[in-house]
């Protein structure tokens, strides 16, 4: 045991160690393309897990204005690597449509008693809109959680299967902070480069759809590029457009 828990630690001070010569090297004032960041991010995730590829964007709103919240739904092509469990608020034929589509977590007044214990077993909530009445009461329970259904997001609505289907082939959800800042996995250090490109162009466009009608000057100022344990890399913007 005493073995195992030596070999862990000097494992762990290899990769801090990497990890430090990594961030000594890089040059923090280059602007890199999409792919040249990808490529280096990819090649420097070298944790023991299989690391997220995660991107931040930092917008020009004022995000103490509502009518300048950003937020919405994107699927992304190759999806995210990651399992997500889905709970569906539903009754009847809605129910039964919503287990063949693969939900995990089905229910109306008995799911809704769980979920109001703490019972939250789930990463994504989805309900009919004859469901909302029982739902509604949740709120404080699931908004803090973001988990709360919208139909603006297509968590509620009549066509469970698609939502649920969604849900499970890579939809995420993008929802800018604060700070204005939107960070958003959008795939495993695994994936193919050309696939995660993808991903990224593909929330990109999504973000840049949601630019609010009210919002004055530089919508998209900065990007960066990084991994679970790696640096993070400045993208250069134009770089980040989908191909025409």
């Amino acid at each position: 045991m005493a073995k195992k828990k030596d070999a862990a630690k000097g494992e762990k001070q290899l990769y801090v160690k990497r990890l430090r010569t990594t961030r000594t090297e890089l040059d923090r004032n280059k602007v890199w393309t999409l792919e040249e960041a990808m490529s280096f991010i990819k090649k420097n995730a070298t944790a023991k897990f299989d690391e997220t590829i995660e991107i931040a964007l930092n917008l020009g709103i004022d995000t103490k204005q509502s009518d300048q919240n950003v937020r919405g739904m994107v699927l992304l092509p190759n999806g995210t690597g990651k399992t997500v469990r889905v709970a569906v608020f539903a009754k009847g034929p809605k129910a039964e449509e919503a287990r063949k589509a693969g939900a995990d977590i089905v229910g109306d007044d008995d799911l809704a008693a769980a979920v109001a214990k703490g019972e939250i077993n789930f990463e994504r909530c989805i309900a009919t809109p004859d469901m909302m009445g029982v739902v509604g009461k949740l709120g404080q329970v699931l908004g803090p959680k973001g988990l709360m259904p919208n139909p603006k997001l297509g968590t509620v609505s009549m066509d469970v299967a698609g939502a649920v289907k969604a849900a499970k082939g890579g939809s995420v959800e993008f929802r800018a902070q604060k700070e204005g800042i939107v960070h958003v996995g959008v795939g495993k250090a695994s994936f193919d480069e050309k696939k995660l490109v993808e991903n990224v162009r593909a929330l990109v466009d999504a973000v840049l759809k949601a630019k609010p009608q009210t919002m004055k000057g530089n919508y998209l100022r900065k990007a960066s590029l990084s991994s679970t344990m790696g640096p993070g890399v400045k993208l250069d913007l134009s770089s980040l457009a989908k191909a025409a």
